[in-house]
C-alpha cells in the first residue's frame, strides 16, 4: 500500500457511496450564488441559460456592464468549465461564480460558465458531450449579451483542474471539426492546472502523496468514479500523452496547431500533478503547438480560488495572453 492511502477519500470529499449505486454528496460549503439582479449596482452582469432542459444542462453567462455603455469592440468569449475531479460543483457554486465575476471584470470579457452533468451518474466522455453541446448552442443562439457584445471571432476554452482537462478535450473535437462550428472561431485554450493522471506514479505526485488539497488516494477516487467503467488511468481521457506514439492522437493534437491555437497551461510545484502537466506541455509541443507554460514554486492544486492574489495574476496572465492573440488576430 502506498503512503497515504490509510487516508478515506470519501470522507475527505464528502461523498457517499450508496449501496444501490447511486452517490450522495454531503458537501454543504461551497454555497450556492444566484445569477444576480440587473437592478443592482455591480459591475459584472450575470444569468442562466438552459440549453438542454433534459440534461440539466445550462451556461451561466458573466456580462461586465461596460459593456452595455460601449458595446464596440465586441468583447472576446471565454467558455469556462469549473473544476472538482467530474464529481463534485456546479457552475452555481459560489467560489467557481465569484471567480467568473472576477475574471469577467478584470480581463474584459464574457465568460460563458458551463452547468455540465457530473460523474459516477454521468461518467466520461459526457462532460466533453456537454461542451460540444454548448459550443454548438454558442455558434446558433440568438441571446441578445452573446450576440450584441461577443466576438465570436475571439473565443477561447479554459477550466480549472476537472474544467482544463474537459477545455482540453472539448479543444481536440473542436478542432477536428471548425467549419461546423462557424461563425464561432476559437483561437486558444487556457488550462489552469489541469486534472491529468496515468497509472505509472510520477515524480511529483510520490513527492506530494499526501498533499493536504489533492491527497493521491483522493484523486485515484476522481478517476475511479469518472472513468468509463472498466477503464484503468492510462486511458487517453486521464492521460493526454497516452497516445504519444499512435499517428491518429498525434494528428488530433495537430490540428490545434494547423489551426494556429495558442495554449497557455498554468501549473505550481506544491500540486501533485505538476509533472504530469508538464508532460502535457511536452506532449503538445511536440507536436507543433505553440505553449505558453508557466510553473511557479510552492502553492497547492486550486490556490487562484482561494487567493484573492493568487487570482489577480492569473488574470493579469490571462489577459495579456488573450490581449496577444487578439493583436494577432488584427494583423492576420
Amino acid at each position: 500500500m502506498e503512503e497515504g492511502q490509510s487516508l478515506d477519500p470519501y470522507k475527505h470529499l464528502k461523498v457517499v457511496l450508496n449501496h444501490d449505486g447511486t452517490f450522495t454528496r454531503l458537501r454543504v460549503d461551497p454555497p450556492i450564488s444566484p445569477a444576480s439582479d440587473p437592478n443592482l449596482p455591480i459591475s459584472v452582469l450575470t444569468k442562466d441559460i438552459t440549453i438542454s432542459q433534459e440534461l440539466n444542462v445550462y451556461v451561466r453567462i458573466f456580462l461586465p456592464r461596460k459593456a452595455l455603455d460601449n458595446p464596440s469592440p465586441k468583447l472576446p468569449l471565454i467558455l469556462y468549465f469549473h473544476g472538482g475531479g467530474f464529481i463534485l460543483f456546479s457552475a452555481a457554486s459560489s467560489m467557481f461564480h465569484d471567480f467568473c465575476i472576477n475574471m469577467a471584470d478584470d480581463v474584459h470579457v464574457i465568460v460563458a460558465s458551463l452547468e455540465y452533468r457530473l460523474a459516477p451518474e454521468h461518467r466520461l466522455p459526457a462532460a466533453y458531450e456537454d461542451a460540444m453541446q454548448a459550443l454548438h448552442w454558442i455558434q446558433t443562439n440568438q441571446d441578445d449579451w452573446l450576440s450584441q457584445y461577443a466576438d465570436y471571432s475571439c473565443c477561447f476554452l479554459m477550466g480549472n483542474s476537472a474544467g482544463a482537462n474537459i477545455a482540453y478535450h472539448a479543444g481536440l473535437r473542436a478542432a477536428a471539426e471548425p467549419d461546423r462550428l462557424q461563425p464561432l472561431k476559437i483561437r486558444g485554450m487556457i488550462l489552469v492546472q489541469p486534472f491529468v493522471g496515468g497509472m505509472q506514479r510520477c515524480g511529483s505526485e510520490l513527492r506530494l502523496v499526501n498533499d493536504p488539497v489533492l491527497p493521491l488516494c483522493v484523486s485515484d477516487l476522481m478517476w475511479e468514479l469518472s472513468l468509463p467503467v472498466g477503464s484503468d488511468r492510462d486511458h487517453e481521457y486521464c492521460s493526454p500523452t497516452v497516445g504519444r506514439e499512435d499517428d491518429d492522437q498525434k494528428m488530433k493534437v495537430g490540428k490545434m496547431r494547423l489551426l494556429g491555437w495558442r495554449v497557455m497551461v498554468i501549473g505550481c510545484e506544491g500540486d501533485p500533478l505538476v509533472d504530469r502537466q508538464r508532460e502535457m506541455v511536452t506532449w503538445m509541443e511536440e507536436n507543433g503547438v505553440r505553449v505558453d507554460g508557466s510553473f511557479e514554486p510552492g502553492f497547492n492544486h486550486g490556490v487562484e480560488l482561494r487567493s484573492p492574489l493568487k487570482q489577480k495574476e492569473l488574470f493579469s496572465k490571462i489577459k495579456t495572453f488573450v490581449c496577444s492573440l487578439l493583436s494577432s488576430a488584427k494583423t492576420n
